[in-house]
C-alpha cells in the first residue's frame, strides 16, 4: 500500500485532523511539513491542475489578510513565491493518494482515497 502524502504544517489543526484520519484507518502517511520544506513545483502543479492556484488559497485565513492579498493584484510567479514563504496561505492540508488530490479538511475526499472496497 502506497502512503498518502499530506502537505501541511504541524501547527495546523486541519493538518493534524488529516493525519489522525488516515492513522486511525491504518493507512501509511508521509507528512511533508511545508514550514520545513516547500512543496516541489511538480507537486504544486498536481493541485493547481485540479483546483487552480487561486482555488488553493485560504481566502478566509489570517495569513491571507495579513499579506494584503485581498487588495493586491499579484502575478502567478509572485503568488507561488509567497506560498513558499507562507504555506498557511494555502487551504491546508493538501492530500494526495495516487492521482486523487484534495485541498482543505475534506473527509469525503479522504474516504475516496482509502484502499479497498469497504472504504
Amino acid at each position: 500500500m502506497n502512503p498518502v502524502q499530506i502537505f501541511g504544517v504541524k501547527s495546523s489543526r486541519e493538518t493534524r485532523a488529516a493525519e489522525r484520519f488516515f492513522k486511525e484507518r491504518r493507512v501509511p502517511i508521509q507528512l511533508v511539513d511545508l514550514e520545513v520544506k516547500p512543496m516541489a513545483p511538480g507537486e504544486l502543479r498536481r493541485f493547481t491542475d485540479r483546483f487552480g492556484l487561486t482555488g488553493l488559497l485560504d481566502r478566509e485565513g489570517k495569513t491571507y489578510a495579513d499579506a494584503g492579498l485581498k487588495y493586491l493584484r499579484v502575478t502567478e510567479p509572485d503568488l507561488i513565491r509567497r506560498i513558499e514563504e507562507h504555506p498557511k496561505l494555502l487551504r491546508l492540508p493538501l492530500v494526495r493518494a495516487g492521482k486523487l488530490v484534495s485541498a482543505g479538511q475534506d473527509e469525503a475526499a479522504w474516504k475516496e482515497m482509502l484502499p479497498g472496497p469497504g472504504k
